[in-house]
C-alpha cells in the first residue's frame, strides 16, 4: 500500500511484540491503526529460533511464526501496514508528521513508537555464522537450551555478570570474557560473580572466532589475551554477548526527552512520553526487562493510553 499523503488517526512505529500488541488492541477499538514496519519487520524475534518463555506456547514456537501470527491477528481486526523505514518526524505541531523512504509521508494525531533496541555485536563473521546456533544476546531467552553445558558470557558491566550469574544457576560452568583487567559493574554484583564456584574469569581477553560445524553448531572458542598475544581454544557450545544495547532512538534525538543512553523516558507507570500524544512501548523503553512478554504488555498500555487520549481531544 501506498502512503503518499495519508492521514492516519494513530500510527504506530514498528512491528515487535509492542507494535505489534498496541495494533491488536488499537484496531479492536476501532481506532483503525497503521504500523509502518521498519525494514527489519518483527523485531529482535525474527533472528530467534526457539521462544518457550511466552505465555501460551506449552511447545515453544519459533520466533518468526509468532510475529506471523500476531501480525495475522493485528491484521484480522484491520490493522493497515507499510513496509520501509520512516527516516524524519516532525513532533513541533499536531498532526504529527512521519516522512517515509520513498518521500511519501503519513501524518497522525497519535503515535507510538515501538522501535525497540538493537544488541551490540561483536562484530565477527563467525559470531553472525553461529547466531542463533550457540550464539546468543539474551541469556534470559536462550539460557535453558544449555542446561549442563559449558558456555561462555562476553562483558564487563553488569548485564554481563547478571547474564554469568543467571547461566551458572542453569549450565554446568560459565567462563566470562572481559577485555580489561576489572569489571565496570556494580561492586556487588564483582563479588557475586567472583565468588561464584561454577564461574570463571578470563581477564584482558577478547574473542578472536567462533568455530562449529552445521551439524552442532558452536563447538569451542577461540580468544586472544591482549597483553600476551597468545591465541587459545576452548571447547564452549554457548556464547551470550552481553555488552549492552542500543535503543533505536535515533529519530528522536532532539524531539522526545531520552534518558543518558538513549532510551525513550514515559511518565512512570504509563506509556505517555514528553510529546502529548506521542505514546513509547517495547524495547525503546525498556532497558531493564527486555523480553518479549513485557514488550507485549506495554504495547497493551500504549494502546489504551493513546485512546484515551485520543477520546479526551474529541471530548
Amino acid at each position: 500500500m501506498s502512503a503518499k499523503f495519508q492521514h492516519h488517526k494513530l500510527i504506530i512505529l514498528g512491528s515487535g511484540p509492542a507494535g505489534l500488541t498496541a495494533a491488536i488492541y488499537a484496531a479492536r477499538a476501532i481506532l483503525n491503526p497503521v504500523v509502518v514496519s521498519g525494514r527489519e519487520a518483527g523485531g529482535q524475534l525474527m533472528i530467534t529460533t526457539d521462544v518457550e518463555n511466552y505465555p501460551g506456547f506449552p511447545e515453544g514456537i519459533q520466533g518468526p511464526e509468532m510475529m506471523d501470527l500476531l501480525k495475522a491477528q493485528a491484521a484480522r481486526f484491520g490493522t493497515e501496514f507499510f513496509s520501509g523505514d520512516v527516516v524524519e518526524v516532525d513532533f513541533s505541531q499536531r498532526p504529527f508528521k512521519l516522512f517515509l523512504e520513498n518521500n511519501d509521508t503519513l501524518t497522525c494525531d497519535s503515535l507510538i513508537i515501538s522501535t525497540g533496541a538493537s544488541a551490540r555485536w561483536l562484530g565477527m563473521d563467525s559470531e553472525k555464522k553461529y547466531s542463533g546456533k550457540g550464539v546468543s544476546a539474551c541469556a534470559t531467552c536462550d539460557g535453558f537450551f544449555f542446561r549442563d553445558q559449558n558456555v561462555a558470557v562476553v562483558g564487563g558491566g553488569d548485564t554481563a555478570l547478571e547474564e554469568a550469574l543467571y547461566l551458572a544457576n542453569i549450565c554446568k560452568s560459565v567462563t566470562l570474557i572481559h577485555r580489561r583487567d576489572e569489571f565496570r559493574g556494580s561492586k556487588i554484583m564483582q563479588k557475586r560473580a567472583i565468588d561464584h564456584e561454577k564461574i570463571s574469569i578470563f581477564w584482558d581477553t577478547v574473542v578472536e572466532e567462533v568455530v562449529g560445524n552445521p551439524k552442532d553448531g558452536m563447538t569451542s572458542l577461540k580468544v586472544r589475551n591482549v597483553k600476551t598475544e597468545k591465541v587459545t581454544e576452548h571447547p564452549l557450545t554457548g556464547m551470550f554477548v552481553a555488552i549492552g544495547h542500543i535503543p533505536n532512538t535515533g529519530l528522536f534525538k532532539d524531539k522526545l526527552n531520552l534518558n543518558e543512553n538513549g532510551y525513550v523516558k514515559v511518565t512512570p507507570g504509563t506509556t505517555y512520553t514528553s510529546v502529548e500524544g506521542v505514546f513509547a512501548s517495547g524495547d525503546v523503553q525498556d532497558h531493564v526487562y527486555r523480553q518479549a512478554v513485557t514488550a507485549a504488555g506495554t504495547g497493551c498500555m500504549a494502546a489504551i493510553d493513546a485512546e484515551r487520549w485520543l477520546a479526551e481531544q474529541v471530548g
